[in-house]
């Protein structure tokens, strides 16, 4: 969780069911306070890819589509920082020993490009509990 010195103004702790749908709207709730906020659309674009492709592989990764399993999505908003935690019930994984998306012989593979666009547009990622939770912080451009 982040530091309890922050002034948030908004928060949102749910459990969801496995379902993309189901993160699709917490991460639209999550949208929607950037906007009242007013950061820019760069900024809202930015934590939109990452927390999706968090999301994403929480669901379909760590949770293997499994329609048993659950989500946990943690976010904290506030004039200037967004922190989100998602954590899945999966058995993790190293992101060091991910293979590198750039790599000329991997430019072709549909997927392995959701940790490096996390880490290109938020401020702060962190992997814990073997990989099964990743923490997104974003600190706000003024």
């Amino acid at each position: 969780m982040p530091t309890s010195n922050q002034n948030w103004t908004w928060q949102c702790d749910r459990v969801i069911a496995n379902d993309a749908v189901l993160g699709r709207r917490l991460l639209d709730d999550l949208l929607g306070q950037l906007e009242t906020l007013h950061w820019s659309r760069r900024e809202i674009f930015g934590v939109h890819l990452a927390v999706d492709e968090a999301l994403v592989n929480a669901i379909h990764h760590g949770n293997a589509d499994d329609t048993a399993k659950r989500v946990q999505f943690s976010a904290r908003v506030c004039p200037t920082k967004v922190h989100i935690e998602i954590v899945d019930e999966g058995p993790g994984f190293d992101p060091d020993r991910l293979p590198d998306p750039t790599a000329p012989e991997r430019l072709g593979c549909p997927g392995g490009r959701g940790v490096l666009l996390m880490r290109a547009f938020m401020s702060h990622v962190e992997f814990r509990d073997r990989g099964s939770r990743v923490v997104l912080e974003k600190e706000r451009s003024m």
